[in-house]
């Protein structure tokens, strides 16, 4: 491919036009709401986007199945849970308490996984049931009692400010989506789970194993799904069982509005890691201006309700298009 033909082939892709979304309404905020470019916002915005952008691409592991999940928010909370239970409780260091949390949610995940295929239900149905049953469980269990003793060093974590203004969650979110990135990009497991979702019968013609696929990428999820919640209570300085809202459900929005505002496919079989993370750029930079101008929290919810329909009504479109000049050649 030529130069002309790839700079052609960036400028009609997602990522190149949510970068110049991104790009007008950071210029548009800055000269209309006072305070947008401070120290203190770009913090505030930088630390939304490390934990959002986290939360999108565990819900994109499992987009690319074709699938959802619902209880993305529930695993999370209750891996968070995990962690300070481990720290608290059983009196465990860090790094320790930091992998059951993980461990906790990819096997909470695998489990959602584990019934889709074994049922053949959607995963709609199955992880809005899961939603219900871990959330309830966890407080069960809990008491509704949260963790608020935690180790210095996780709460120095969460309130480091690199250069005066950035939240080192922003890191977090660089180091998941490198390690998605290679995953995908480079890898025959990231292959095989993209081949899987895009055609689950030709995939399995081909020998592919894609129910233990489905698994896994469920599995990735609800591992992701972990450290979003370990990075959520690190924003609130403890770890209680409403930082995601009634049954995790606060997180649904954030989680299907960056990857699909970055390309990936409801139908399964493509993602976009860098669409992903623009995409949580673009949501926050307009939820963050928003607010500084003073726009209820209706509005807001319902423009950011318009651009996830907007971003799904596109994607039929392309692909309406794609089938039409597939049909006539």
């Amino acid at each position: 491919m030529t130069l002309p033909m790839r700079l052609r082939a960036v400028s009609r892709s997602n990522s190149f036009g949510l970068l110049i979304a991104i790009a007008l309404f950071v210029l548009g905020f800055h000269v209309f709401a006072h305070g947008f470019t401070s120290k203190v916002n770009i913090y505030s915005i930088t630390r939304s986007i490390g934990i959002d952008g986290v939360i999108g691409m565990a819900m994109m592991t499992v987009l690319v199945t074709g699938g959802l999940n619902l209880a993305l928010g529930a695993i999370g909370v209750c891996s968070a849970m995990g962690v300070g239970w481990a720290l608290q409780t059983l009196g465990l260091p860090v790094a320790p308490s930091m992998l059951f949390g993980v461990v906790l949610g990819a096997a909470l995940g695998a489990i959602n996984g584990l019934i889709v295929v074994t049922t053949r239900l959607h995963s709609f149905v199955v992880t809005l049931a899961t939603m219900s049953i871990f959330f309830g469980t966890m407080v069960l269990l809990s008491g509704s009692n949260g963790f608020n003793a935690l180790p210095r060093e996780l709460t120095g974590f969460g309130r480091m400010r690199l250069f005066g203004m950035v939240s080192p969650l922003l890191l977090v979110m660089f180091a998941v989506a490198a390690v998605l990135f290679y995953i995908y990009r480079y890898t025959a497991f990231g292959r095989e789970m993209l081949a899987a979702g895009a055609n689950p019968f030709a995939a399995k013609l081909s020998g592919l194993p894609v129910e233990r696929l489905f698994i896994w990428c469920h599995a990735l999820c609800g591992g992701i799904g972990a450290i979003a919640g370990v990075m959520a209570s690190l924003r609130n300085g403890a770890i209680v069982p409403s930082m995601a809202g009634p049954l995790g459900a606060d997180w649904l929005l954030p989680a299907f509005l960056a990857p699909v505002l970055g390309g990936t496919l409801l139908t399964g079989g493509a993602v976009s890691v860098l669409g992903a993370v623009l995409g949580t750029v673009f949501v926050e930079v307009i939820t963050s201006g928003l607010y500084m101008l003073q726009i209820g929290e209706f509005w807001i919810q319902t423009a950011l309700g318009l651009v996830l329909l907007g971003a799904i009504l596109l994607e039929r479109g392309r692909a309406a298009l794609a089938l039409a000049r597939s049909t006539r050649r």
